[in-house]
C-alpha cells in the first residue's frame, strides 16, 4: 500500500508539471497571437526597428539630413561623368523549368500557373486562376472611333477611354463560362488561393480583396501610394508578399519620406533608416523593401535605400533577394591613371607637373575633368597643326588598347543580398559589367551565377572620342558574394540578349549580326568553363527549357518572330533541331515570360501575336503550328484539365486540347 501511494503521488506530480507547462505554452501563444494581430492602425511605422548592417560592407546608414543632402551633390556632380548609373528594378523575361506547386481544387484537377522565374515563387501577371475562377485585369481597352461631338461648346475626344476592370470570370467547367462580378480597380494581380485574397497593384494604390464569393468580391484593406511613390516588383511566397516600391527624391528635403497611408496615417521613414552604397552614385528614388501581409495589408518588415531610375535588376530566390545597381567609375581617375601609367612622355614635365596638382585639389569630380581638358586644350593650342593631329590620334589610339585592359575597372555592378528569414542585408559585392534582366541572376547551392555585358560604351574627352568594344562575362559567387569563378569574353562586340540557367549548366545568347548561342559548364563553380556554341541568324531573347536537354528560344528574325528549338544534350555541339518563323511581327513574350505557356501533357505552347494567339506543338522534335485564333487582342492563355482558355482584352476562348475545337466563349461587353 505504502508503494502504492508513492507511485501515485509521482504520478500525480508528473501530471501536475505537465498541466503547468501546457498553461504556460498556451499562454505563450495567447500573447504571440495578439501581438500579431495588434491593429495596423496601433503600430508606428516610423519606429519599426531596422536591423544594424555594420557587419556589412559597401553599404551603410544615413546620419542625418545633411549626409543625405551631400551625398545627393556628389553623387549628381558625377552624373555626366558615368555611364549606366542607378539602382533600377526591372521586371523583364522569366520563365520557368517546371510548374510551381498545385493547389487541389475540387472541379479543374490540372491548373496552370502563370509562367516565373523560380518555381513556387509567384510574380504579379494580369491574368491568374485558382481552377475554378480567372481573374483577369486588361492592360488597355481600345478606343472605339467616333466623330468629335460638340456639347455646350464642349468638344468631346473622339478617342473616348474606358477604364479597364478587373473581371471575375467563372470558367470551369467551360460549359458554364460567365461573367462573376467586375473590381472598379485593374493593374497586376497576385492570387493567394489558400486564403482567397486576390491582391491588385494599380497605379496609385495596393488593395486586398476577399474572394471566397467570386460574385461578391469584398476589398478587406488598401495601401493608398503617394503622389510621388510607385510600385517596382513584387513577388508571393509563402503566403507573404515581398514588395518593392520606389519614392521620387526631394533634394531639397529627401527625408524623412512618406510613401504611402496606411489606415489613414503617414507611414515615415527617417533619415538614419535609409541605406546608401558606400560608391557615391546619383540617385533620384528612395527605394523601398518590405514583406508584405496580403491577409491584413499589414507591412511586416521593411528596408529603405536610395537608388536612381536607369539600370538595376532584382531577382529572388527561395533564400533571397537580390539586388544590383550598375555605375561607372570616375572618368577624370580613368583618363588621369591613362596618362599616367601609358602616355606620360606625350607631354613635357610642367604639363605634367599641372595634372599632377590637379589630382589634389578639393574640387567635385566634374569640376578636375574640366580644369584637365583645359591644360590638355592650351598644350595642344602650342603645337602646329600636324603635331597636333599626331598627338590626338596616337592619344585615341594608346586609350582604346588601356580600356580593353582596364574595362572590367571602369564599369561595375554593386550587388545588394537581403536574407529572406531575417530580412536582413546579408551581403553586398561588386562585379564588373551590368546584368541585363532577372534572368542574368540564379541561385544554385548557395552559389550566385550572374551574366553581364561590359563595353559599348561612348566616352568623349573634349578633344578625341573613345568607342569601346563590347564583352560578356559570367561569374560565380559564392554564399557571402565573394567571386569563386569566372567566365570572360563570350561574344566579343555583342551583347547579352537572354539567359536561363538551369542547375549546373547555364545559356547565353549575344546578338550583333548573328546569334551565338553558348552552353557553360557550371558543375565547378571555381572553374566554370564553355563548352559549346552554335551561330545561328536572328536572336533569341527568351529561352525557356521544355525538356530536360531541349531549350526553346523565341526571338526575332528580320521582321518576323522566330521560334528555335535547341538540342543541348551534347554541350560541346549544341544543335538547333527545328525553327520557325511566325508571320507576326511582334508577341509579348518577348517582353514579359508571364505571356508564354508551356502544356507539358498535349506538347504545347501558346505565343500571343498582334493577330491573335498560337499553339505549337513540338512533339518529336517538331515546331508545328496546330491552332490559331485570329481576329483578337491575345494576351494570355491557361488551361484547365484538357480545356486551353485564350484571354483578350475584348472575350475569352475555350478550346478542347483534345480536338482543338472551339466549344464556348464570353465575349466582354
Amino acid at each position: 500500500m505504502k508503494s502504492f501511494l508513492k507511485k501515485d503521488e509521482k504520478s500525480a506530480l508528473a501530471i501536475l508539471i505537465g498541466l503547468l507547462f501546457l498553461g504556460i505554452l498556451i499562454i505563450g501563444v495567447i500573447l504571440v497571437k495578439l501581438l500579431v494581430q495588434k491593429p495596423l492602425s496601433e503600430v508606428s511605422p516610423s519606429k519599426t526597428p531596422f536591423p544594424s548592417f555594420s557587419q556589412v560592407e559597401g553599404i551603410k546608414k544615413f546620419t542625418s539630413k545633411e549626409e543625405f543632402q551631400n551625398y545627393l551633390k556628389e553623387g549628381n556632380e558625377k552624373r555626366e561623368l558615368t555611364q549606366y548609373l542607378g539602382w533600377e528594378y526591372v521586371q523583364y523575361l522569366d520563365g520557368a523549368l517546371r510548374a510551381a506547386p498545385k493547389f487541389q481544387l475540387p472541379l479543374a484537377k490540372r491548373v496552370s500557373e502563370t509562367t516565373v522565374q523560380v518555381p513556387g515563387i509567384d510574380e504579379p501577371d494580369l491574368v491568374k486562376t485558382d481552377g475554378k475562377e480567372i481573374y483577369f485585369s486588361p492592360r488597355e481597352i481600345s478606343p472605339i472611333w467616333r466623330w468629335p461631338i460638340i456639347f455646350e461648346e464642349k468638344i468631346v475626344s473622339p478617342y473616348p477611354q474606358k477604364t479597364p476592370k478587373t473581371k471575375i470570370v467563372k470558367a470551369f467547367p467551360p460549359s458554364e463560362l460567365s461573367l462573376d462580378s467586375e473590381i472598379e480597380k485593374s493593374g497586376d494581380l497576385l492570387l493567394v488561393k489558400e486564403k482567397n485574397i486576390l491582391v491588385i497593384f494599380s497605379e496609385n494604390a495596393i488593395l486586398g480583396y476577399d474572394v471566397a464569393n467570386p460574385q461578391q468580391p469584398q476589398k478587406k484593406w488598401e495601401i493608398k501610394l503617394e503622389e510621388a511613390n510607385s510600385i517596382v516588383t513584387s513577388r508571393l511566397y509563402k503566403n507573404k508578399i515581398y514588395l518593392v516600391t520606389q519614392n521620387l527624391i526631394d533634394e531639397a528635403n529627401p527625408c524623412p519620406i512618406k510613401p504611402f497611408i496606411l489606415e489613414g496615417k503617414d507611414f515615415e521613414i527617417d533619415c538614419q533608416q535609409i541605406y546608401h552604397p558606400l560608391v557615391p552614385i546619383p540617385v533620384d528614388v528612395t527605394f523601398l523593401a518590405m514583406v508584405l501581409d496580403p491577409i491584413s495589408g499589414e507591412i511586416e518588415k521593411q528596408i529603405p535605400f536610395v537608388g536612381s531610375f536607369g539600370q538595376s535588376v532584382v531577382y529572388m530566390s527561395n533564400n533571397a533577394l537580390y539586388i544590383t545597381y550598375s555605375y561607372s567609375e570616375s572618368k577624370f581617375e580613368f583618363f588621369l591613371n591613362f596618362l599616367k601609367e601609358e602616355i606620360d612622355d606625350l607631354f613635357p614635365d610642367e604639363v605634367r607637373e599641372k595634372i599632377k596638382k590637379l589630382e589634389g585639389y578639393d574640387i567635385s569630380q566634374q569640376a578636375k575633368m574640366t580644369e584637365l581638358l583645359t591644360i590638355l586644350r592650351k598644350y595642344l593650342n602650342s603645337l602646329s597643326d600636324e603635331e597636333q593631329v599626331r598627338l590626338v590620334n596616337e592619344l585615341e589610339y594608346q586609350m582604346s588598347s588601356y580600356y580593353q585592359r582596364k574595362k572590367r575597372e571602369l564599369e561595375k555592378s554593386g550587388i545588394l543580398k537581403i536574407d529572406l528569414e531575417e530580412f536582413q542585408i546579408s551581403a553586398t559585392a561588386h562585379i564588373p559589367g551590368r546584368p541585363l534582366n532577372q534572368f542574368a541572376l540564379d541561385e544554385y547551392q548557395e552559389n550566385l551565377r550572374i551574366a553581364v555585358t561590359l563595353g559599348n560604351t561612348f566616352f568623349w574627352f573634349g578633344y578625341f572620342q573613345l568607342t569601346s568594344e563590347s564583352a560578356n562575362d559570367v561569374y560565380i559567387l559564392d554564399k557571402n558574394l565573394k567571386i569563386l569563378g569566372s567566365v570572360q569574353d563570350l561574344g566579343l562586340t555583342e551583347e547579352i540578349y537572354s539567359v536561363r540557367f538551369i542547375e549546373d549548366k547555364g545559356y547565353v545568347v549575344t546578338f550583333r549580326e548573328t546569334d551565338p548561342f553558348y552552353v557553360l559548364d557550371l558543375s565547378d563553380p571555381k572553374n566554370p568553363k564553355l563548352k559549346g556554341e552554335l551561330k545561328i541568324p536572328g536572336y533569341s531573347s527568351y529561352l525557356h527549357p521544355i525538356e530536360k536537354d531541349k531549350i526553346l528560344g523565341i526571338g526575332k528574325e528580320g521582321w518576323k518572330v522566330k521560334i528555335s528549338l535547341f538540342d543541348v544534350s551534347n554541350p560541346e555541339n549544341p544543335k538547333e533541331l527545328d525553327k520557325y518563323m511566325l508571320n507576326e511581327s511582334w508577341s509579348d513574350v518577348l517582353k514579359t515570360h508571364h505571356a508564354f505557356l508551356l502544356d507539358q501533357k498535349h506538347e504545347i505552347f501558346f505565343l500571343p501575336g498582334r493577330r491573335g494567339g498560337y499553339i505549337f506543338s513540338y512533339k518529336d522534335d517538331k515546331l508545328k503550328l496546330i491552332k490559331a485564333v485570329g481576329q483578337i487582342s491575345a494576351k494570355r492563355a491557361i488551361y484547365l484539365d484538357d480545356y486551353l482558355y485564350i484571354i483578350a482584352n475584348e472575350k475569352i476562348v475555350v478550346l478542347d486540347e483534345r480536338s482543338w475545337e472551339k466549344i464556348n466563349e464570353l465575349i466582354f461587353d
